[in-house]
């Protein structure tokens, strides 16, 4: 199992919102003892000389194998958060996003790995089992509040 900790500088990301039937596509964050402790939608940082759009549509294709379509502006959030003990900090950019007909029908999980080659288990989440006591969070941190009504 790989050990994440946050990068020790401002990232920024662009993470996206895919819906499947109200259910929200999100990666699994586990502890260091491989314990579900929240769920995170798919994206990642957005390098030197691109923008949101850029990063997002390649993350999804360096991730999933796909190409995307973002259908809406974003949602701008800061995300300041400790993980295992070790704070990280984030400027996110946060939008819906479409799949290509017939991406992952009838999966209920999506496995990948990502550039390190740590594995990643993907699956859609209702909002409503999210953020509650005894379930996994949704991350980051304020984003099911920003959620409701909107796109759900």
């Amino acid at each position: 199992m790989t050990t994440w900790r946050p990068h020790p500088h401002i990232r920024v990301v662009a993470i996206g919102l895919h819906w499947r039937d109200g259910r929200l596509l999100a990666a699994e964050v586990r502890d260091d003892a491989g314990r579900l402790k929240g769920v995170r939608p798919l994206g990642g940082e957005i390098e030197f000389r691109e923008n949101w759009r850029q990063a997002l549509m390649r993350e999804f294709n360096e991730e999933l194998g796909i190409d995307i379509t973002i259908t809406g502006e974003p949602l701008v959030m800061e995300n300041i958060f400790v993980h295992e003990g070790a704070t990280g900090h984030e400027v996110m950019f946060i939008a819906e996003v479409a799949f290509p007909q017939g991406a992952f029908s009838g999966q209920d999980r999506i496995d990948f790995r990502e550039n390190n080659g740590e594995e990643i288990v993907a699956r859609w989440f209702d909002l409503a089992d999210l953020d509650i006591a005894g379930g996994p969070s949704l991350y980051p941190t304020g984003l099911k509040d920003l959620l409701r009504g909107r796109w759900t």
